[in-house]
């Protein structure tokens, strides 16, 4: 079969296509064919040697994926041979077929195409897991996502808008705010030509922001915890825009507002019963056309390079998948 393949720390342009034996399932583990993988911003990451995982050398980029059960092995209940099926597997998914934990899976209903069905688990799960589990985000409340045209952003918006939210989407172009407004934006703020701590406080007024997402960190961080209101929540989901920022703990004191940390990878391990419980609610909604789980590309696997240059440019809106 066809891999993806990552033999040392590098760049995307160091990623090399291999021939490896096809997979054969031990006790309780699928066979899975790949049709789509799902690239995220932290597969950059992962290939550079950079992230909280650390493969083993050679592996395969790609945490989710969406295609069919090829082959069971022994003690695997509750799925057969040609299951439609979507996963998380943390790297691995880049590739023609992969041997996963039957237990990782959840079946795919009709309807439900792989190319949206791979990109849903990463960045669908983090931002449900981040609003309601972390945020704890009230129907009515104003919530503030930067980065809102990305993978997490523009989940975090359509979320935020399900959950009963006024969202505002907070990006670096009047494109990614329109684009982000066609997923149920109710207000935008382009924070490449306007101040983020000023536009955020005009558009929170004088109760101020309720929950802030931010995805991106760096030179952002401090304006976005400033607009926070009383007992505000802010999350930290990740640092996109390079630097991991130092925020002055003085604010949390005078807001009386919270920092939480979303460690969604973590946390589907430490609560794998609550994550398969946030995952059917993503796939039942994505099914009824009420979560876009928006395809921005789909890349044949020798593109694969391009792709991942693509998220690290941002040029990316919404997913990119690849098709081995």
């Amino acid at each position: 079969m066809k891999a993806l393949l990552c033999h040392r720390p590098g760049t995307p342009d160091d990623l090399t296509i291999g021939e490896l034996p096809d997979p054969v399932p031990g006790p309780g583990q699928a066979v899975v064919r790949i049709e789509a993988a799902a690239l995220n911003f932290f597969d950059l990451l992962i290939i550079a040697g950079q992230y909280q995982y650390k493969p083993a050398y050679p592996f395969s980029p790609g945490a989710e994926f969406a295609g069919t059960v090829d082959s069971l092995g022994a003690g695997v209940t509750g799925f057969a041979a040609g299951d439609r099926v979507i996963g998380y597997c943390g790297w691995g998914a880049a590739r023609e077929k992969l041997v996963i934990a039957a237990d990782k899976l959840i079946k795919r209903p009709p309807g439900l195409d792989a190319d949206r069905a791979a990109g849903l688990i990463v960045t669908y799960g983090t931002s449900y897991y981040a609003l309601k589990d972390r945020a704890a985000l009230k129907s009515g409340e104003t919530l503030a996502v930067l980065g809102a045209s990305g993978g997490t952003g523009l989940a975090a918006v359509e979320l935020g808008k399900l959950m009963g939210a006024r969202v505002i989407a907070c990006a670096s172009s009047d494109e990614k705010i329109l684009f982000a407004k066609a997923h149920g934006a109710n207000d935008g703020l382009n924070y490449a030509s306007h101040d983020l701590r000023d536009g955020l406080k005009k558009l929170g007024g004088d109760h101020g922001i309720d929950v802030v997402y931010d995805p991106i960190g760096d030179r952002y961080a401090e304006p976005a915890l400033r607009s926070l209101a009383w007992y505000g929540r802010y999350l930290v989901v990740g640092f996109a825009a390079g630097q991991i920022p130092k925020l002055p703990l003085n604010l949390v004191l005078l807001k009386s507002c919270d920092v939480r940390g979303v460690f969604w990878g973590s946390w589907t391990e430490r609560e794998p019963a609550a994550h398969r419980a946030n995952t059917a609610d993503l796939v039942r909604w994505c099914a009824e056309g009420k979560l876009s789980a928006h395809v921005h590309a789909a890349y044949p696997l020798a593109d694969a390079a391009q792709a991942l240059k693509d998220i690290a440019a941002r040029k990316v809106m919404g997913k990119v998948v690849l098709k081995p």
